[in-house]
């Protein structure tokens, strides 16, 4: 215990890596939009097209003042001809830009009816997606600038600017352009198959993993709870906490403030937000405001467990009597699994955030080892009854995972393979299909 009453983290040896820091979530927040990239898009465009056509006309003005007029001549031929394509990029693009648009609803479309609604983030988060948006708006915003520079003018000792420059770069966006949409419907062809959909959430998940840092398992024992602090904003689900600002704060007034509430959990105005343990001072409403972050839905930026949901609900909505499809089932449970047997042996518990002199100044807890299992397993298992591709790839990755937990870890395990092992006694009549629904087999059917 130090002076204050706090905690303190043991400093990490020279040389040692130090754990990282989560950052404000204001990076995250502008991934989860769609217009922040295609704005600084259309900045980007004026700006250049304001220092592109600044060239040319300086250009113009060298030219004149060495009196080399044929050179003014035959730019203002190149210009003239370019001008036709100029034109085209600034009324075709538009239509490009309808088409675009157009593939992506049909793809968020398709994705939410065959996966499940919380993919669709995957869409909006996309940086191709963006990327090919901006660069569209970027060009017609770009075209429609240089075409209004034109002059009527073909005069080379009067003309003041020929926009040469500016078309040579309006023809290499529009370039850039074309090769952007072949990513793009490469890229949109990609998220629409369930292989690669369930392979982009294990990667944001581990993503999750590697931010988090070293995870405090131990029972490191906190100063009395003095005070709590209610929630004051609007209801909604706890997308993540700006931690740098928290620490900021607790440091300031000389407390620990532990997170009531776990990333991921639907708050409403006067629940119990933060509790205050320490002798310091409560720290006013006001130093507290953009700490936390509500939204109408999960993020993964520090949601351990949001991965694990889509998988879950991709697997059920696959087994459902409507779609029967056990193999997209089957390939649920194989990331599933993955992300488990990665967390078997890792520490879980509290987060520890220390301030610059490594005090304890934030307490976060995370999902603990049984919730993590029974998130990934439960309402798979009861959907599988019945489908015996799905209880068999189901038994392999129970005892797969029995395999590298940690004793104090395989409870949870044994008893969802106990309950597997009952439902299908309940529900197979016939002795040999039974044996064969339980059988261990990592393909599922092969």
């Amino acid at each position: 215990m130090g002076k204050e009453g706090h905690f303190a983290s043991p400093r990490p040896p020279r040389g040692a890596p130090r754990r990282p820091r989560a950052l404000s979530p204001l990076r995250e927040h502008l991934r989860d939009t769609f217009w922040f990239t295609p704005t600084v898009g259309l900045v980007a465009a004026g700006l250049l097209a304001a220092g592109v056509l600044e060239l040319d006309r300086l250009l113009i003005e060298v030219l004149q003042e060495e009196q080399d007029y044929d050179t003014v001549e035959s730019l203002i031929g190149i210009a003239d001809d370019t001008k036709t394509i100029v034109t085209t990029v600034g009324s075709a693009m538009l239509t490009f830009i309808g088409v675009v648009f157009s593939i992506s609803l049909v793809a968020l479309q398709m994705a939410s009816g065959q996966f499940s609604p919380r993919v669709v983030r995957l869409y909006v988060r996309s940086r191709i997606t963006k990327a090919t948006f901006a660069v569209f708006l970027a060009t017609f915003l770009f075209a429609l600038l240089v075409q209004a520079s034109y002059e009527g003018e073909t005069d080379p000792r009067t003309v003041e600017t020929v926009p040469f420059v500016s078309s040579v770069v309006c023809v290499c966006m529009v370039l850039v352009s074309l090769a952007l949409f072949i990513a793009y419907v490469n890229s949109t062809l990609r998220l629409m198959r369930v292989g690669h959909v369930v392979d982009r959430i294990t990667r944001e998940s581990f993503r999750v993993l590697a931010r988090l840092g070293t995870v405090d398992s131990g029972a490191v024992p906190l100063p009395g709870a003095t005070a709590e602090i209610a929630y004051p904003g609007r209801a909604g689900v706890l997308r993540d906490v700006n931690i740098a600002r928290l620490v900021r704060v607790a440091r300031r007034h000389g407390v620990v403030l532990r997170l009531i509430p776990r990333i991921g959990d639907f708050v409403v105005p006067g629940t119990p937000l933060l509790a205050v343990h320490g002798q310091g001072g409560v720290p006013p409403r006001r130093m507290l405001r953009y700490t936390v972050s509500v939204g109408v839905e999960r993020t993964f930026h520090q949601d351990l467990a949001f991965g694990l949901r889509q998988l879950s609900d991709i697997a059920q909505r696959a087994l459902s009597p409507a779609v029967n499809d056990p193999t997209t089932a089957v390939q649920c449970l194989d990331r599933i699994t993955q992300f488990l047997a990665a967390m078997a042996s890792r520490p879980l518990g509290a987060l520890h955030h220390s301030d610059g002199k490594g005090v304890v100044r934030l307490v976060q807890d995370l999902p603990g080892w049984t919730d993590l299992v029974d998130l990934g397993f439960t309402e798979i298992r009861g959907c599988a009854i019945g489908n015996p591709q799905v209880t068999r790839r189901l038994m392999a990755a129970l005892n797969d995972l029995l395999r590298l937990a940690p004793e104090e870890r395989r409870p949870p395990l044994e008893r969802h393979r106990a309950l597997l092992e009952q439902a299908v006694e309940r529900a197979v009549p016939e002795a040999a299909d039974r044996e064969f629904s339980l059988l261990p087999d990592r393909q599922g059917i092969g």
